[in-house]
């Protein structure tokens, strides 16, 4: 039978979350925990403490990049209009930032309760700005009518090998490119149901 620790150290680890990332090879890492108190957070040497229920905006978003495809970000707002941003990757050595996702998950999660646990009012927001995302949208329009402009001259040319090359790099242009607009519609969501296509 397991007796149960009497390490104080392990309830701490356990009613206190941390999570930490390095948002550039050169920068510090980051910093944050989720203390009785509210949020805290070290970024270099600068640090700080947000009450729950001073959070006044959280916007959960896929960003992906081009060294890691699957990389998720948490824009935070307090009420006095200072932000904060938590990444779901940390840069390990030069040719390597490597994924958090269950850590980055977890946290992200827990912070949400905490918040509706203190009553929070705060706006909770999935995906890019709308205008953004409508440019977004323009801009995958005018490359698929270049495409197809393309791929019918290549047909009606007799060109099947570069056909064949505009189809496949339409695939991946959609799948891509595609799944980012998609992924980052905007939107609003509540305590209760996080977007979980915009989570790891």
């Amino acid at each position: 039978m397991m007796k149960p620790s009497t390490d104080p150290t392990d309830d701490m680890e356990l009613s206190t979350p941390r999570y930490a990332y390095r948002a550039s090879l050169v920068g510090a890492a980051q910093q944050y925990e989720l203390t009785e108190a509210g949020l805290s957070w070290q970024i270099g040497g600068r640090s700080g403490l947000w009450p729950y229920g001073s959070i006044a905006k959280v916007r959960l978003s896929f960003r992906p990049v081009s060294m890691q495809s699957r990389r998720f970000r948490a824009d935070l707002v307090d009420q006095a209009g200072h932000k904060l941003r938590i990444l779901s990757t940390s840069w390990q050595t030069v040719a390597l930032m490597a994924p958090q996702d269950q850590a980055y998950r977890a946290f992200i999660v827990e912070l949400h309760r905490r918040m509706q646990a203190a009553g929070s009012r705060a706006e909770l927001v999935g995906g890019l700005p709308p205008l953004k995302h409508t440019f977004g949208l323009v801009g995958v329009a005018l490359v698929a009518a270049a495409l197809l402009g393309l791929l019918a001259r290549a047909v009606a040319t007799g060109q099947w090998g570069g056909a064949v090359f505009l189809i496949g790099f339409a695939c991946l242009f959609l799948w891509q490119v595609g799944g980012f607009i998609r992924r980052n519609r905007p939107r609003n969501y509540t305590f209760e149901m996080l977007p979980a296509d915009l989570l790891p």
